[in-house]
């Protein structure tokens, strides 16, 4: 046993140390970068670099790489997205090999952790512990992504009301709706800023007010600036006061945004049992697989054990489907 871990764990660590440290002073770079510019995008132009480049750098589009054209291009598509939505600038590879390289690490000082314990079944045993450390890098690097998602979406939609009265300002002041717009990419802070930012680059490459809009809305995943963007179109194909419809729409977004708040601070302790509920067998199943895992492997050989798996796991999604249709509220 010792013979076939010890070169792999002096393998994996050196590995995981140099990646650890890549991702460590990506980390901190980050931090630093974003503590110096509130709108990235003016930033970026302020450095001297052009609007093509900007917009490139700002939107990772995936299409036209070798994953697009595989059987897997949509979901990695999808998946991109919500990166973007996220506001996470590393790509979908860069995120894997990241929660790969923490698997990887919590892995080795599994197997260090093992080695001076008696084992019996070697294999199933490093196997077992290889896929608890997955399961327990994957929960955490997931949870992670979805709270920065919720984190900028929410900051996002609370910006918008702000913006669409820097929009009406400047549209009673006699400006066009594209300088309205500019003036919100001055004025506002990221992510709206860049965003909106995003949307003036487009227009000046010749893309339409309202694709761009409709990019806008595909980009943020928000709702409301899907209604910002469809209450564009329809002033545009219908006429009338766009002052008056954005003031009306920016009434509505607060409305929505209290009514939210109120909904979320009603269910807050049911959401919060839901999330330990759905996290706590996850995380008790793999920490007890990488620092344990003789506790399962003893029971392989046993026929009822997978049956009882396959049960369990049944029942965890049937009451995940539950949990969500209780906490999750349509208003």
């Amino acid at each position: 046993m010792e013979t076939l871990l010890f070169p792999m764990a002096l393998v994996l660590a050196f590995v995981a140390a140099v990646l650890a440290g890549q991702t460590l002073f990506d980390l901190l770079l980050s931090a630093r970068e974003h503590t110096r510019r509130v709108n990235r995008r003016l930033t970026l132009m302020a450095g001297g670099m052009s609007q093509e480049k900007v917009h490139e750098a700002l939107v990772r589009d995936p299409r036209g790489s070798w994953i697009d054209r595989s059987r897997f291009g949509a979901l990695y598509a999808r998946a991109t997205l919500y990166l973007r939505q996220a506001g996470i600038t590393a790509g979908l590879l860069q995120v894997l090999g990241v929660t790969a390289a923490v698997a990887a690490g919590l892995w080795l000082l599994a197997l260090i952790f093992l080695r001076g314990q008696p084992v019996e079944t070697p294999v199933s045993q490093v196997l077992v512990t290889a896929l608890g450390a997955a399961a327990l890098s994957g929960a955490v690097a997931a949870l992670w992504i979805m709270n920065r998602h919720a984190t900028r979406l929410a900051k996002l939609e609370e910006q918008l009301p702000l913006a669409l009265d820097v929009m009406i300002r400047a549209l009673r002041a006699g400006h066009p709706v594209i300088s309205a717009v500019g003036l919100v990419t001055q004025e506002m802070p990221d992510p709206i800023g860049s965003e909106f930012g995003l949307v003036l680059d487009e227009t000046t490459y010749g893309v339409e007010f309202r694709d761009a809009l409709a990019n806008l809305s595909r980009r943020t995943g928000s709702p409301d600036v899907a209604f910002f963007a469809v209450s564009i179109a329809i002033q545009s194909e219908t006429g009338g006061n766009l002052a008056e419809i954005l003031a009306g729409l920016a009434t509505v977004i607060r409305g929505r945004a209290s009514l939210t708040k109120r909904i979320r601070a009603l269910s807050s302790e049911g959401r919060m049992s839901a999330l330990i509920l759905s996290l706590l067998p996850v995380f008790c199943v793999g920490v007890v697989s990488v620092f344990r895992p003789e506790f399962y492997t003893s029971k392989f050989s046993d026929p009822a054990f997978w049956p009882v798996v396959a049960g369990v796991i049944g029942l965890y999604l049937v009451g995940q489907l539950m949990i969500r249709r209780i906490v999750n509220f349509k208003y």
